[in-house]
């Protein structure tokens, strides 16, 4: 079958590693199924890999992709949940939660193997592109917003790096939850945009904010760490999921964080759960992913070329 996969590593140069070709038909042991992919979405997590970020030599080649939607073996029109191992379903009890494509291949594939409780039942009013959108960063926008932040309506919330997938994710679900969406970006096409999508207001990376917020959702890292934690009002809560300029801020801001008593929280990903209601929350709300475009699975090194160099605005499909 066609695949897109890495078949070796390259952390200066990771599109260097990439390869599409012939793989082998994944195979599903008890309690597994087969899904046919109809289409899958490009995440950050895929360009890693590909600098050898999460897996070793010995596991390559490896087909990249967490998120897809397709079709099982039923003939049902299904999503796929990305977390393998997250409860003991279809694998060892004591096996450690891992994303597709980390332990096992991936789903930029014309067929992917999972544990047969790792499928949802797609929506009718979604697309199958809309929803391989869904299951990693709408999913941890989801979780961002209304498990980690715990924030309620007429809640104002920062997004710190208006374009990735996480945050246009937190914008649309935010305004739609009624909530006051506040957003940052070095680029003022991207600002303008995040602004269509529902934001109250969009901002210059580092800018001074006209109020305090009570939660930032934090995926940029040491870039914008120091002004996500100024931003928050006594008490807020700052959702870190992501450091895509790098984990190591230069102040670590720790004597704002206890005298204003700050909340800082991890997340990733979301549960089986959530993301069902992230589905039915689209469903009936009639939001949508943003997809920046969609491309044939042959033309995948397109997609990740775009991503590598920063000009994504929302997410990119691939489809077969």
């Amino acid at each position: 079958m066609f695949a897109a996969y890495a078949a070796s590593f390259d952390r200066d140069q990771p599109l260097n590693a990439l390869r599409l070709g012939e793989r082998p038909e994944p195979e599903a042991p008890p309690n597994w199924t087969v899904v046919h992919v109809k289409a899958a979405s490009l995440n950050h997590h895929d360009l890693w890999s590909l600098r050898g970020v999460g897996l070793g030599e010995e596991q390559l080649p490896m087909i990249l992709g967490c998120d897809a939607a397709g079709v099982d073996a039923d003939g049902n029109e299904v999503v796929v949940y990305s977390v393998i191992g997250a409860s003991g379903h279809g694998v060892g009890p004591r096996e450690r939660r891992s994303l597709l494509s980390e332990r096992y291949q991936g789903s930029f594939a014309e067929r992917l193997a999972v544990p047969q409780w790792n499928v949802l039942p797609k929506p009718k009013e979604l697309s199958f592109a809309e929803a391989a959108c869904l299951p990693t960063a709408w999913l941890t926008a989801y979780r961002m917003l209304f498990t980690s932040a715990g924030v309620r309506p007429g809640d104002t919330v920062l997004v710190q790096g208006a374009g990735g997938g996480v945050a246009t994710a937190a914008i649309v679900l935010g305004a739609a939850a009624g909530l006051r969406m506040l957003v940052t970006s070095r680029d003022e096409e991207k600002r303008r945009r995040a602004v269509e999508l529902g934001a109250e207001a969009a901002f210059e990376t580092g800018e001074r904010l006209p109020r305090r917020v009570d939660a930032v959702l934090e995926t940029v890292g040491a870039a914008t760490w120091s002004h996500s934690v100024k931003s928050l009002r006594p008490g807020g809560t700052l959702v870190i999921s992501g450091a895509t300029s790098g984990p190591n801020p230069p102040a670590a801001e720790l004597h704002r964080i206890f005298f204003l008593e700050l909340k800082v929280v991890g997340c990733t990903m979301g549960t089986k759960e959530e993301l069902a209601a992230l589905l039915n929350f689209c469903a009936a709300t009639g939001i949508r992913p943003l997809i920046d475009r969609e491309l044939p699975l042959d033309r995948a090194a397109e997609g990740f070329e775009r991503m590598d160099r920063g000009e994504v605005f929302g997410k990119i499909v691939f489809t077969l």
